[in-house]
């Protein structure tokens, strides 16, 4: 293959929009196309996507880009994916029409179940020792079972293998071949809560457990392989999908943390914080999760996982919700007005606390508040509020790792915030390494994609592309750090266990 004329484009469906991004051979940017698309809440604490919105938005972003860069399929060396995570959808086998909207990462409906699950003595246990996981809402089996219980006849299609079930790597990659491949991968499996980390399969006692007939599971590969190729009358040519991984997982694997001990936190709709642990899984006594990193070939590497639920939705809630600002880039210049919080705190338990608490009962909150408080004391809070998160999961991490953190490599949208990332350094007592490139989600896709066709040839070849555009170091003293960590516990502890249900 002629590589100078050669790219790889990453398929990012996230949370609130759907994007794709050619990359070159050295990394670097191309093209970038994106579409935001709708966010459906029918209930309190549920949240909705359209499936064949999903479809729509990514499928149009993938021709918009390459029309925009002139760049023609045969042009594509490979296509990666990466999606956000746990998100539910269930369609039928012959038809690929969605039975029921998607089920997103961040719904709560199947809570009350979770709380009945764990109330079962050495459940919970039995859950974490498979899967890595702690009972949650969060993940996919509760909201696969929900489907199946709520859909009219979803149930007994479900027995007979007419339903198909998939992450929303496996629902892309359901369209992008017409319907013929069923398949995800190690690290979105890792994410379902059915799924045996130790013997990287579908786990029959579970399955039972949560009522879920295995025909409509999805066939479970490595990241970087050439799973299969597009079908023909997508981008009227064949490019074969060669890389598969969970957003976060992608970013771990874009910053290029890929020895035992590396960390990363991704700022986007959640915070994320994933350190590599090696080619052994790590058991959390800290209430983390431990998940697959990657497999790349026959080894699998793991890692531990904080997931904060509200990060940089924190920011948009502010903006869209209660109409602070017109764009998330003015809460930075808000926040820089003040030297100082003056006390004033914010919880952004909206959808309940992920790592270290894991309280689905919590709702958020503002503390501290007086006749002198403004808008930028609020916005100035919420984005401490993110860091303070951060921060909580990063020190459980330590506690179960054993090794203190030197440097933690950042991305994602709200990394962009220079107040929020020296605050983040401030707090933690560490350096912020922030990427030139912070589409680390996209590009750990297309560097998986690219390893599997030979586009690059080892992952040493890739760590050379990585490059450093600011470091942020520590300048505040202890004591005011230990100040502000005390009055964010007490607001925590304040915030926590609010829904009596």
């Amino acid at each position: 293959m002629t590589q100078n004329n050669q790219y790889i484009m990453a398929l990012d469906q996230g949370t609130t929009s759907s994007r794709a991004i050619i990359f070159d051979r050295n990394g670097k940017i191309v093209g970038i196309s994106q579409k935001d698309f709708k966010q459906h809440f029918p209930k309190p604490g549920w949240v909705e996507h359209d499936p064949k919105e999903i479809w729509d938005s990514q499928s149009a972003v993938m021709i918009e880009v390459m029309t925009q860069q002139d760049i023609h399929p045969n042009q594509l060396a490979a296509i990666g994916i990466t999606n956000q995570r746990e998100t539910t959808v269930l369609w039928e086998r012959s038809s690929g029409k969605p039975i029921y909207p998607a089920i997103v990462w961040q719904d709560r409906r199947t809570a009350n179940f979770c709380n009945q699950l764990k109330e079962q003595a050495g459940l919970s246990e039995k859950i974490n020792d498979k899967t890595g996981l702690i009972i949650d809402a969060y993940f996919s089996a509760t909201k696969i079972k929900w489907i199946l219980d709520h859909v009219e006849g979803a149930r007994e299609k479900a027995e007979k293998g007419e339903i198909c079930f998939g992450t929303i790597d496996t629902w892309l990659i359901w369209k992008l071949t017409g319907g013929e491949e069923h398949l995800t991968d190690m690290t979105n499996a890792s994410r379902t809560m059915i799924f045996n980390i130790h013997e990287k399969k579908w786990d029959d006692e579970l399955l039972q457990l949560f009522d879920i007939p295995k025909a409509i599971l999805p066939e479970v590969k490595s990241c970087s392989e050439v799973y299969c190729q597009t079908a023909g009358d997508i981008l009227n040519d064949k490019i074969p999908i060669a890389g598969i991984a969970g957003d976060q997982q992608a970013a771990l694997f874009g910053q290029m943390c890929t020895e035992p001990g590396m960390a990363k936190t991704t700022y986007g709709t959640g915070c994320f914080l994933v350190m590599n642990t090696g080619t052994q899984p790590v058991k959390s006594n800290n209430q983390l999760l431990t998940t697959v990193a990657w497999q790349i070939g026959e080894e699998v590497n793991y890692a531990l996982e904080g997931s904060v639920f509200i990060g940089g939705a924190a920011i948009q809630w502010l903006r869209d919700g209660i109409e602070f600002f017109g764009h998330a880039k003015e809460s930075e210049k808000l926040a820089m007005q003040l030297e100082d919080n003056e006390g004033v705190y914010f919880v952004p338990a909206l959808t309940g606390l992920g790592a270290p608490h894991w309280d689905q009962n919590a709702r958020g909150a503002f503390f501290g508040i007086t006749r002198g408080t403004s808008i930028a004391h609020m916005t100035r809070a919420a984005l401490e509020a993110i860091a303070y998160q951060v921060c909580d999961v990063l020190k459980a991490m330590e506690k179960d790792s054993g090794a203190k953190t030197i440097e933690m490599r950042v991305d994602g949208g709200a990394s962009a915030n220079n107040f929020l990332m020296q605050f983040q350094s401030d707090i933690l007592q560490c350096n912020i390494k922030r990427p030139k490139i912070t589409e680390t989600t996209a590009l750990g896709a297309a560097y998986l994609a690219g390893l599997a066709v030979g586009y690059w040839e080892s992952v040493e070849e890739i760590q050379q592309l990585w490059e450093t555009d600011k470091t942020f170091g520590p300048q505040m003293d202890n004591s005011k750090v230990e100040h502000y960590l005390h009055f964010w516990h007490k607001a925590v502890d304040r915030a926590k266990n609010w829904i009596e249900e």
